[in-house]
């Protein structure tokens, strides 16, 4: 599926959509070059899954954990990773990515290349490219 946002605005709907069609798949690494928009996304995907209060980039805790009310009314928690700053997957498995990355709930994963080689089967990728200043285009594999 693509996407074409010609305004931040219209993030959420995006958000919206790409949650029906990720089906039962919960991991999504994030593709995108610098300022694409990576973390802008992940803050609107949180909000239309319910994250009250503000969300921000996990760039220098390389983790965010945001707390959310499932559909059936469970607790759950939403992750936000940021693997900018990791050199090897060995690191990402010191600080316990493995165990997130199999958590039965939501995890988004900016620059997840480190730990493509541990990244579960059924991971969605969603790429972000810039178009110009103001247009990004969404695509979801």
């Amino acid at each position: 599926m693509t996407w074409t946002l010609e305004s931040p605005e219209m993030l959420e709907t995006v958000a919206c959509e790409l949650i029906v069609a990720l089906g039962n798949r919960k991991k999504i690494a994030l593709y995108g070059e610098m300022g694409a928009g990576k973390t802008t996304f992940a803050k609107a995907f949180c909000k239309v899954l319910g994250v009250e209060g503000g969300t921000a980039s996990p760039t220098f805790s390389l983790i965010n954990a945001y707390p959310v009310i499932d559909s059936a009314g469970n607790p759950a928690t939403v992750h936000h990773l940021d693997l900018y700053r990791l050199r090897s997957a060995t690191e990402a498995l010191d600080i316990g990515i493995e165990e997130l990355l199999y958590d039965p709930w939501y995890c988004l994963i900016e620059w997840p290349q480190v730990i493509e080689p541990i990244l579960p089967d059924d991971c969605a990728v969603v790429t972000i490219e810039i178009v110009n200043e103001n247009t990004r285009v969404i695509r979801l594999t």
